[in-house]
């Protein structure tokens, strides 16, 4: 399965991964701790032999508790030389950094690293997928839809792509292949 990142989520990601099933999603770095400038977990190692995180400056966060946060199992690991790191600055405001590892997080660790293999697969589903969008958004005047209410703009969308799949079947087929097909037998 290939979709784009707006489509990530952590249950389902882990949960196509214990069903075997491939799942390239991105996922978008949303920490705070990037948004002002330092380190975001993705900066850390997971070292899956030791369990463990290396921080970039070289120093092992090891697993010290568990937490239970919304329904999650959390691991969180943490090193106690934060205070002496030439890169503390960069790192963390507080006494240490401290890092959460879910549970199911080999699962979303397996996803990225199949998506890094994957390499075109994203460009190949923004070919295949975005060309009909945009094709459908240029038939509704590339504006807003003209109903209101869900049932109503279910029913206009759903219109939309009947006629772009007509006009594709006809475009590929020929209309009168397709014409042949839609008399009664």
């Amino acid at each position: 399965m290939v979709a784009d990142a707006g489509y990530y989520e952590g249950n389902s990601i882990a949960d196509y991964y214990a069903a075997d099933i491939t799942a390239l999603v991105p996922k978008t770095d949303t920490s705070p701790a990037k948004s002002k400038g330092r380190y975001s977990k993705a900066d850390f190692r997971y070292d899956v032999q030791k369990n463990e995180y290396v921080c970039p400056a070289g120093e092992r966060l090891t697993k010290r508790r568990e937490s239970h946060e919304k329904g999650k199992t959390l691991w969180v690991y943490w090193t106690n030389r934060c205070g002496s790191c030439p890169l503390k600055a960069d790192c963390t405001t507080g006494t240490e950094r401290r890092i959460k590892r879910w549970e199911k997080e080999y699962g979303l660790d397996k996803a990225a690293a199949e998506l890094r293999q994957a390499g075109d697969a994203m460009r190949q589903r923004k070919a295949l997928v975005e060309h009909p969008f945009g094709t459908l958004k240029h038939a509704m005047g590339a504006t807003h839809f003209l109903t209101k209410r869900l049932p109503s703009v279910k029913a206009e969308m759903s219109l939309h792509v009947l006629a772009y799949n007509m006009k594709r079947a006809i475009k590929v087929l020929g209309a009168e292949k397709i014409i042949n097909a839609l008399q009664p037998a």
